[in-house]
């Protein structure tokens, strides 16, 4: 099945005049993200996403310590010799760089030197981590990233895992401050200049989008996780606030990293880790009423996640050419109202939460 540009919606990024397609590509499996991809794949499947409509495309040094944003250059190297560079929307992150002199292991044995590993990342790049929101560490990033992609700019730069989930509510107050005295200036200054379209922030938490949206002046914040069909705590306070400020929310993780789009299977995954079980039986009861209605639960959870008004596009991983098939697909499935109305009656969905256009 083929999908053309005309296909996808696009939605614009805050006040920039920057717009993006409903569906973008999250890089982190092509880092190797819980298992090995091999090369030829990975680059497939950035190559499937963007002849196919999808224009956004989004990675981070974090993913497979650059080796995600290293084949995702590999695929763009082909996509550009046949299409103009104005035609795809590119967005990384900042936070780490990386010393590619020192592997892991020595971080590991102790330097003195701040450091972070790829928890969940099998084979990444040899090269140690050192975790930075500085104003230089963050210009030191983006050039490394830049050399990784063989790019000569982006378009969205994010301020990446400022979040308690990485670095403990102990920590979390310093690295803000740093991220705002440094990585922040950084990024206002780039957008200041034209050498970036649209800054923003990606994180765990909407308590930390908050945060980051009432100190600065940012145009999108990539949220992972915290709003789905599974559970929704950025309904109330941080998602008015994002159409209040006009920062448009991209949403990565609206499968809850993999249990809404696998079900309730053995080692279904949820944030990252085997799903437990209180989860699973929570999915289990959305699967029955998706059952009754003869509909997918993938197909719901990704719909469910793009109705709320303030989302600007769903920033999906995949790991193969015929998944990038799958989601797209999913943007048109049919579903009834009645499965909205039915998950509401069920206490599985709340009453605040938008549903898709034209159901209850």
């Amino acid at each position: 099945m083929s999908f053309g540009p005309a296909a996808l919606e696009r939605r614009r990024i805050g006040t920039t005049g920057l717009e993006v397609t409903v569906l973008g590509l999250g890089a982190a499996p092509l880092g190797n993200l819980y298992s090995r991809l091999d090369e030829s794949t990975s680059v497939a499947t950035v190559l499937e996403a963007l002849d196919n409509g999808i224009d956004l495309l989004d990675m981070a040094p974090h993913y497979g310590n650059g080796l995600a944003e290293l084949r995702a250059g590999a695929a763009l190297r082909q996509v550009l010799q046949r299409r103009s560079r104005d035609s795809i929307v590119i967005s990384t992150k900042v936070g780490r760089w990386f010393d590619p002199m020192a592997s892991s292991a020595v971080a590991a044995a102790g330097t003195g030197e701040p450091a972070l590993p790829s928890p969940g990342f099998a084979g990444p790049l040899p090269h140690r981590a050192v975790l930075d929101y500085s104003y230089d560490g963050t210009l030191r990033s983006i050039e490394q990233s830049l050399l990784r992609t063989g790019l000569d700019r982006f378009d969205i730069v994010l301020i990446h895992d400022v979040d308690v989930w990485t670095h403990g509510a102990a920590a979390i107050d310093a690295h803000f401050k740093e991220a705002m005295e440094g990585a922040y200036r950084a990024l206002s200054r780039l957008r200041d200049e034209g050498v970036v379209r649209a800054i923003g922030v990606g994180v765990n938490e909407p308590e930390m989008c908050e945060r980051f949206a009432n100190a600065g002046d940012f145009d999108t914040m990539l949220l992972a996780g915290r709003y789905s069909l599974l559970e929704q705590p950025a309904l109330a306070t941080f998602l008015p606030l994002a159409q209040k400020k006009n920062i448009s929310v991209l949403l990565g993780g609206v499968f809850n990293s993999g249990i809404l789009a696998t079900g309730s299977v053995a080692g279904a995954r949820y944030n990252y880790q085997i799903a437990p079980p209180a989860v699973m039986a929570h999915v289990v009861r959305i699967e029955v009423v998706c059952a009754s209605h003869g509909v997918r639960l993938a197909d719901v959870a990704l719909q469910f996640a793009l109705a709320h008004p303030a989302v600007t596009s769903l920033v999906l991983g995949a790991v193969t050419p015929d998944e990038v098939r799958r989601n797209l697909a999913s943007l048109t499935a049919p579903i009834p109202g009645a499965l909205w109305r039915d998950l509401r009656a069920a206490g599985l969905l709340p009453d605040a939460a938008p549903t898709p256009a034209g159901a209850a």
